[in-house]
């Protein structure tokens, strides 16, 4: 059987390497010279780490446990405490991060380096499985849509669904060594700032706060230490360590209004393309690796149509869920503007005990995939 996958991000490659375990062919296309992403960390959480379990991906040494840290405020006092050794019996496995190019190098790994086209722009897709693009064309059983948030094949197949929507926050991100440094999340009105130590000393931090869109400031390393810069520490110090050529910035958008299916003939919608959320639990990436262990094992077990019809009823509820979830957490925290609501936030945290934060979120990470075939090992003579 044979599958193009179209864009080469995590969905895409986990899509692959998820097809290729279960013995599809499989051949990738992406549009850029590289395969590569973002110069900034994921975060892991156990859902995910389950799904690159079944996937065949190893990380490596590339996976950064978290250990002790916590929620604070501005001046860094404690709202709450996160309890590593709780979290990882509460959820199965520990919170892990990792640099998003060492994850898509892993994600890369898991899949034939032939199956692997980069420079290769799609410029047709058709529901019968024929695949058109800069180089030539593809007839395919499955076409595997991870095209990302502006997905040009979703636009074709749903030319009437509106576009992505605006959050109502923008993010700063940056990687910088910073040995020492621990897991936090800070809140102000408007703002989070996080922190999330990666291997070797690197550290993925991030700021979201409230603005208008298309607002990029001139100077990107010049705003941030103007208006975050006295903050608790390590924060500026964070800044000041990041070369201003590595400083992301990018307004923070999401599919506003649900798709009332993924699929539509051979072609499956995943990641991005199909739920693309804001990044307020941190799941964006691990719920397209949930839709790719999803479909490999759907293929499997069942022809495609039958496949992809069973795809799109267990991830669409899921993964619409979750977007939602996002959506509220957003306003619930770092969106949260009104002084006297955020000081109500800060004191109902202080007063929950860490037995009770820890268990946040459990019945998203608490996700088992199904589990799907392991190769056969080779016979030794």
């Amino acid at each position: 059987m044979q599958a193009v996958v179209v864009g080469g991000g995590i969905g895409g490659l986990g899509a692959a390497a998820g097809l290729h375990r279960v013995g599809w062919t499989v051949t990738v296309l992406e549009q850029a010279k590289e395969f590569g992403d973002v110069g900034a960390g994921i975060s892991l959480w156990p859902n995910a780490l389950r799904c690159l379990d079944e996937l065949g991906v190893d990380l490596g040494g590339h996976l950064a446990p978290q250990h002790e840290g916590g929620f604070q405020d501005r001046r860094g006092r404690r709202v709450t405490r996160y309890d590593a050794a709780a979290f990882a019996r509460i959820h199965g496995r520990p919170l892990g991060a990792i640099h998003r190019r060492d994850l898509i190098d892993a994600l890369r790994a898991a899949v034939p380096a032939d199956s692997l086209r980069t420079n290769a722009e799609v410029t047709e897709v058709r529901e019968d499985g024929l695949v058109r693009f800069t180089g030539g064309e593809l007839r395919a059983d499955l076409v595997v849509a991870a095209d990302g948030i502006r997905s040009p094949i979703r636009r074709a197949l749903f030319p009437h669904h509106p576009e992505p929507v605006y959050s109502g926050s923008t993010a700063f991100r940056g990687v910088t060594k910073f040995p020492g440094a621990r897991l936090s999340t800070s809140f102000d009105r408007g703002t989070e700032i996080g922190v999330l130590p990666l291997p070797g000393d690197d550290v993925y931090w991030w700021v979201s706060y409230v603005t208008e869109p298309n607002r990029r400031p001139e100077d990107l390393k010049a705003y941030l230490k103007e208006h975050f810069g006295d903050w608790h520490d390590p924060i500026p110090a964070l800044i000041d360590a990041t070369s201003p050529e590595s400083l992301l910035y990018h307004d923070l958008y999401y599919l506003g209004t649900p798709l009332e299916t993924y699929v539509r003939g051979r072609i499956a919608l995943l990641g991005d393309a199909a739920h693309a959320m804001p990044p307020f639990l941190g799941q964006g990436g691990c719920q397209a690796l949930e839709d790719a262990t999803v479909l490999a094992h759907a293929v499997s077990t069942k022809d495609v149509d039958e496949a992809l019809k069973s795809y799109d009823a267990q991830r669409r509820p899921r993964s619409q869920k979750v977007a939602r979830e996002s959506v509220r957490m957003g306003k619930l925290g770092p969106q949260l503007t009104n002084a006297a609501a955020v000081k109500l936030r800060t004191a109902v945290l202080k007063l929950l005990p860490a037995r009770v934060t820890v268990r946040v979120g459990a019945e998203i990470t608490g996700w088992r995939p199904p589990r799907l075939p392991r190769p056969v090992p080779p016979r030794t003579p």
